[in-house]
């Protein structure tokens, strides 16, 4: 039998049995080489707001335990571990920017509830034209006719089977009254019940129904500087709208009780087409006369011209608040019957209207206050 023999200076290293990968035999060879991990090294993972994550012990600083007397591992970080770590750093980088989107989108919320809300029914263009699109129908114009002449004024139809409120003097002394709707439609009406001392009237038109009643408002919810709308008749224009506001409540006005002082277009009272009136000491218009009354007035700037008497003064809202009844031009004390307004006119308040009807649907009083 043959042996072989090492030859002189051949070194041999001592052969010792290497575990399987991934065995558990580690520290077990204290050779100059260490034994392979069980797994592959793990590598630092880097989180989106800049953080690194070692792997290693909890403090992030790496090492591990001693594998043997003569190698040194890197401790294995739990895969879940890492994981629950990116997860972390990636929620708080989500969360800061939800947080910074809805900041964003509350500062943008704030901005725009900071804009000026302006009332819609301060637009000329809007709201009057909605509130003359919505009342003009219940707004007519009167032609009354007596042995003195004939004078033109409007009404307010306050009920769907006819019934018209107006000012006394535009009716006073009439022999046949016609009424014109805003559709141009024309009926005859009759006298009710008037009211001197108020200067109200109630007619009621012949064989009417269905027509559209105006809403009566509350005029005691009125504040100066309301804007108000006019409809009426001036000059025999059915259906002119003016606008303006109030510009003084509870005015004194007086005006004549004698049904010879007609209001309106043609042949009035005092010639001129006007209505004479007193307000603050001095005369408009012409001489009352020495039968008077007086009553408290909203007084407004909304152009007023002879044929308004007994036409509407209307809130935004489309509610009546009262009936249009005196007005001033600077061109009637020249005897012009082409009269322009200058901004002051007196409407009846729809509450006194409102107090007074059952008595002007029973004949009314009549009468009026004498100063005589």
């Amino acid at each position: 039998m043959t042996e072989n023999t090492p030859r002189s200076g051949d070194h041999e290293p001592p052969q010792h049995p290497q575990p399987p990968y991934g065995g558990h035999s580690y520290g077990a060879w204290s050779g100059g080489y260490p034994t392979p991990p069980p797994h592959a090294p793990q590598q630092p993972v880097t989180t989106p707001s800049g953080i690194t994550v070692w792997p290693g012990s909890a403090d992030g600083s790496g090492g591990g335990s001693t594998g043997g007397s003569g190698g040194r591992r890197k401790r294995r970080v739990p895969r879940s571990a890492l994981l629950i770590a990116a997860v972390a750093a990636v929620s708080a980088l989500v969360g800061g920017g939800a947080a910074a989107l809805v900041t964003n989108a509350a500062q943008k919320s704030d901005s725009s509830t900071t804009t000026t809300v302006v009332n819609a029914t301060s637009s000329k263009v809007g709201g009057v034209t909605a509130v003359a699109t919505a009342v003009s129908p219940s707004i007519v114009e009167i032609s009354a006719t007596s042995n003195s002449g004939q004078s033109t004024g409007s009404g307010v139809v306050i009920t769907s089977g006819g019934e018209i409120i107006t000012n006394n003097h535009v009716v006073a002394g009439a022999d046949t009254i016609k009424v014109t709707f805003s559709d141009g439609s024309k009926k005859s009406a009759t006298v009710v019940g008037t009211d001197s001392g108020k200067d109200l009237a109630l007619i009621k038109v012949s064989g009417a129904s269905g027509l559209k009643p105006a809403t009566l408002g509350d005029s005691s919810a009125v504040q100066v500087g309301d804007q108000v709308v006019a409809i009426g008749s001036p000059e025999g224009l059915t259906g002119t709208v003016t606008s303006g506001i109030v510009s003084a409540l509870d005015r004194d006005v007086t005006v004549s009780t004698d049904e010879s002082q007609g209001q309106g277009q043609g042949q009035g009272g005092n010639g001129r087409g006007q209505w004479p009136f007193e307000f603050g000491g001095g005369q408009y218009n012409g001489d009352v006369g020495s039968s008077t009354t007086t009553y408290k007035a909203i007084q407004t700037d909304a152009s007023l011209n002879p044929g308004n008497s007994g036409g509407a003064l209307i809130n935004m809202k489309g509610q009546i608040i009262g009936i249009n009844s005196a007005m001033y031009s600077s061109a009637a004390d020249q005897g012009s019957s082409s009269a322009g307004s200058i901004g002051l006119g007196f409407s009846i308040p729809i509450n006194t209207v409102k107090a007074d009807l059952d008595n002007l649907r029973s004949g009314g009083s009549g009468g009026g206050t004498s100063n005589s």
